[in-house]
């Protein structure tokens, strides 16, 4: 009943931040790294944030949430409030590195860091590296999440399947609480989009979804890397698009539309189509995860997403 409860009130609270949005202009304009063609209503992550955080206080008052985890969490409402700004007044890139810092070491403080880092022929068991790898991770988790917010329901859609593969591979009801408070943005959001996320909501889907690896890393070091396969969608093309602009000379902090899901819909696919194509791929992905042996689950990740970018590079010169 709480999750219906939590749906409808994500589902509400979507609409009236759009109705909102829209008697104040709140919009979000075509420019050059757009997908869209007209202004949208921006601020919808409001309502996931917003269900989301009444529902981990239900969960701790009712003893279904680990304090540790639940405090590590907590602490996102702080990127949540600054990137509301910055969709707002676009802080500057400074403020905004300052904050996700911050939500970092208050992130690995409430988890009592990362205990160490498997990397399958070695073991990295400094905390002083472990954990400043560690802090690297919930930054670049941070923003890549928000890179990859371009298209209608591609952001949400992700969130949606880290939440349910969450909980089908280690449970955990906080799982369910995320799933349903995006569900109720994303129906919203599904193409044609009738409002955007924004910083509000992508910054913190990126900074849970850094704080459930690590802790989970924490219960078994081979759960780093079934989160990072579980993600890999999105941290693959963030990534290897970075590498590449970086290789090309070209200015990092400019905006583009070079990562792979929008050089499909720059092909000629609709947003919908690049969606469901990834929810395929994520499904692959996820089974990927049952393998008995994850260095092999990896290698095979690792090689399925680099083929789909090849097959993607051939679709159309860029």
């Amino acid at each position: 009943m709480i999750y219906l409860m939590l749906f409808i009130l994500s589902f509400s609270l979507t609409y009236v931040i759009r109705e909102f949005a829209l008697k104040k202009s709140l919009l979000a304009y075509v420019n050059e790294r757009s997908s869209h063609t007209k202004p949208v209503p921006h601020g919808g992550g409001i309502a996931i944030v917003i269900t989301w955080f009444i529902g981990l206080i239900y969960l701790y008052i009712n003893d279904m949430i680990h304090q540790n985890l639940f405090s590590a969490l907590v602490s996102g409402l702080i990127i949540s409030v600054v990137s509301y700004l910055d969709d707002l007044f676009e802080l500057s890139a400074k403020v905004r590195l300052f904050f996700q810092a911050l939500v970092a070491f208050l992130g690995l403080y409430f988890l009592n860091g990362l205990t160490e880092i498997n990397l399958f022929i070695i073991t990295i068991e400094n905390p002083i590296i472990v954990n400043i790898i560690a802090f690297f991770i919930i930054i670049w988790f941070i923003n890549l999440y928000n890179f990859l917010d371009g298209i209608d329901g591609y952001a949400g859609s992700e969130a949606i399947f880290l939440a349910i593969s969450g909980y089908v591979v280690f449970g955990g009801e906080h799982f369910l609480v995320l799933a349903v408070a995006v569900l109720g943005f994303l129906i919203w959001n599904w193409h044609q989009a009738k409002i955007f996320m924004g910083d509000v909501g992508s910054t913190l889907l990126g900074y849970n979804i850094a704080i459930f690896t690590i802790y989970y890393a924490n219960q078994d070091s081979n759960n780093l890397w079934i989160w990072i396969i579980l993600f890999s969608l999105f941290w693959f093309d963030a990534t290897l698009t970075l590498y590449k602009r970086k290789k090309n000379g070209e200015k990092l902090s400019q905006a583009h539309k070079k990562h792979a899901y929008q050089r499909l819909v720059q092909s000629g696919w609709k947003h919908d189509k690049v969606v469901k194509f990834a929810i395929i791929i994520n499904i692959f992905l996820l089974s990927f995860v049952f393998l008995p042996n994850t260095f092999l689950a990896l290698l095979l990740t690792i090689v399925l997403l680099f083929t789909i970018i090849k097959l993607i590079d051939n679709v159309q010169d860029f």
